[in-house]
């Protein structure tokens, strides 16, 4: 019988490459700089489905119909999962976040408001390779010979090397750089990034089997160099106060002092920008990664990074701390944690242990009413007015001094909010999802405001100090056409950074001295700030973080992909920008480049020197966790554990 000339599998890589492509190129937000990394955007899903497809040669013929149906809807799966990531967190699946599945079972309505009806679209070659492999089984299969056979592995593994070189070509360490997830999509794809974060994940299981404490040392040794500071002229300032820590749920700096219709988004926030009381951080930046709220308390707990795949807070919950709530449980501060949702979620129940917290208050602790009129649930949870309102008993309970942290729910994704508690229009844009933030935002806000005067009047506040943090983004890139539009800016790679501000104050009744701090800063300095402000020194603590108020600081805010902040400069997406201008910054060049390397090497751009320093204490963060080695240091001596 004659056969097709065009036998199934490279149909299939076709349909799939080119399916792969319109996903990466058009509902992607991948950034493209130059035509090298459009062809290799394009390149890459062609090769990887060439050799997906392509092994079906290798195949029996009764079986290679069935193997490339199975990787076809297989592999649009993967794909689509991965989209459906991609439109909340502007991030790609990895292993560690697979391990949090546990978490899909409280997201609801937050993952039907990315599904789009013209997704079924993506189907639409699956369909067409299904119906071929049954209409035309017998002439689109083949029997190669064992040479064709060699032949077509052969091209399948050229093309992979080609693919690879022109990768490493024009990202020179690319696969050194694992926390930048974008750029290894982009120049190998999604189906080969997969692969290659699985073995990432064997190796750093394998770190914690055969760590010994000898890194400690060098980790010491940059700690002590690089981080510390000085006491600052508030140390000590609110010795003996509680503290009241709120979470502001997704909560970004772009809303402080901005209007919606003319309105304030957030008019209690804004008031407390011009309170004497309080001190309010206009450059601050969250470092959060795939674990967001999770990794925002882990960051402001430890003053220790995140990791740069999955929650810290399920991959390495039972590690060894010294936690914020530790250190002031030995200074006699009883702690607790309020949060109206499962505490399950993020492994909270095991983590907080880990931390040393002393009370979780989580959703059984709260009249959670979810039907009927006095329905006070919405999206993710308890509404923050219920909440706060609730949370107040609780409060008064506690022995004092005591250190509480409030994680509130309602602005989150996907920002759904009855009509009767909504004080603001939405926006009007392509995005949904910003159209509601401003709503739920305003929820919030009014809820805080709510909070202070409850505070108030349960005689909580005189002797407290009230610490209010935005965890994280809530409006990722996938929605920067409607945020261009809302901001009436274009959203450049120099402005994406500055989208990654999230409102900081810190809130001292009767300080009288508060303002606005212009300094760069993030939430890796939250635990050695509240610390100094108590008079509690932790001379022998391991942390990546200053003093918010000491003057001989750290020179940058690292953003946990590599990126960073100085006060001079933004660096971000291989590009050194003027943080004053958002203009690309000077290059150095001839003498100037010569001598301007302490080592004496040639350096070609004004933020090498920051972004090697960003690099080292990434990977110093990392090693902690990986290896667990905070089990081998004596925090009261400041040395090494001894056998």
């Amino acid at each position: 019988m004659k056969r097709s000339a065009a036998p199934l599998y490279i149909l299939a890589t076709v349909l799939f490459g080119l399916k792969t492509y319109i996903v990466y190129r058009f509902l992607f937000n991948i950034s493209l700089d130059n035509a090298m990394q459009e062809f290799i955007l394009f390149l890459n899903p062609f090769v990887s489905a060439f050799f997906a497809f392509g092994l079906s040669v290798l195949i029996s013929r009764k079986w290679q119909m069935h193997y490339i149906r199975f990787i076809s809807l297989a592999g649009s799966i993967i794909l689509y999962i991965n989209l459906i990531f991609y439109r909340h967190f502007s991030d790609f699946l990895t292993v560690p976040v697979l391990m949090q599945g546990s978490n899909a079972a409280d997201l609801g309505g937050s993952i039907l408001n990315l599904i789009y009806p013209q997704d079924i679209l993506l189907l639409l070659d699956v369909s067409i390779i299904w119906f071929l492999s049954f209409r035309y089984k017998e002439k689109m299969t083949v029997n190669y010979l064992r040479r064709k056979k060699i032949s077509t592995m052969a091209a399948i593994a050229a093309l992979i090397v080609v693919n690879v070189g022109l990768a490493e070509a024009e990202r020179p360490q690319l696969f050194t750089r694992g926390f930048d997830r974008e750029y290894l999509v982009k120049n190998i794809g999604v189906f080969n990034f997969h692969a290659y974060d699985a073995v990432m994940q064997s190796k750093t299981e394998a770190q914690r089997v055969f760590a010994d404490g000898n890194e400690l040392p060098e980790i010491l040794s940059y700690v002590n160099e690089e981080v510390e500071t000085e006491k600052s002229a508030k140390f000590g300032q609110a010795e003996g106060k509680n503290v009241i820590f709120i979470s502001l749920e997704s909560m970004q700096s772009f809303l402080i002092h901005n209007t919606l219709n003319g309105e304030e988004v957030t008019p209690f926030l804004n008031s407390l920008t011009k309170d004497k009381d309080t001190y309010y951080f206009e450059n601050f930046y969250h470092q959060t990664e795939q674990g967001k709220t999770s990794d925002s308390e882990f960051l402001v707990e430890n003053s220790i990074y995140p990791l740069p795949r999955g929650a810290v807070f399920f991959t390495h919950g039972q590690n060894e701390y010294n936690g914020t709530p530790e250190i002031l449980g030995q200074e006699e501060y009883k702690t607790a944690v309020f949060h109206s949702n499962n505490s399950s979620f993020w492994n909270r129940d095991v983590m907080y242990d880990s931390l040393g917290y002393d009370t979780f208050y989580d959703e059984n602790s709260y009249n959670v009413v979810s039907d009927g009129e006095d329905k006070n649930v919405v999206g993710w949870g308890l509404l923050d007015k219920p909440f706060f309102e609730q949370s107040i008993p609780y409060l008064q309970e506690m022995e004092k001094p005591y250190y509480s942290k409030f994680i509130t729910l309602t602005n989150h994704h996907p920002f759904d909010l009855p009509e009767e508690d909504a004080s603001i229009d939405q926006f009007d844009s392509n995005s949904q999802t910003l159209n509601k933030y401003f709503q739920t935002a305003r929820y919030t806000d009014e809820a805080v405001e709510q909070f202070f005067n409850q505070l108030k009047e349960a005689g909580e506040y005189e002797d407290s100090i009230i610490v209010m943090m935005g965890d994280h983004y809530g409006i990722s890139e996938y929605h920067n056409k409607a945020m261009s539009q809302y901001l009436g800016k274009d959203i450049t790679p120099y402005q994406q950074v500055q989208n990654q501000r999230v409102p900081f104050f810190i809130h001292i009744p009767g300080d009288d001295n508060g303002q606005v701090m212009e300094q760069v800063a993030g939430q890796i300095d939250v635990k050695p700030t509240i610390l100094s402000l108590l008079g509690i020194e932790a001379e022998h603590d391991i942390q990546f973080g200053n003093d918010l108020f000491t003057e001989d600081r750290k020179e940058y805010t690292a953003l946990r992909n590599g990126d960073f902040i100085s006060e001079d400069y933004v660096y971000t997406n291989d590009m050194c920008y003027d943080r004053q201008t958002g203009e690309p910054a000077d290059e150095l060049e001839g003498e100037e480049a010569e001598l301007s390397g302490e080592t004496g090497e040639q350096i070609e751009s004004v933020c090498e020197p920051i972004q090697e320093q960003v690099t080292k204490e990434l990977n110093y963060s990392d090693r902690i966790i990986y290896g667990d080695l905070l089990r081998f240091y004596d925090f009261e001596k400041g040395k090494e554990k001894t056998n």
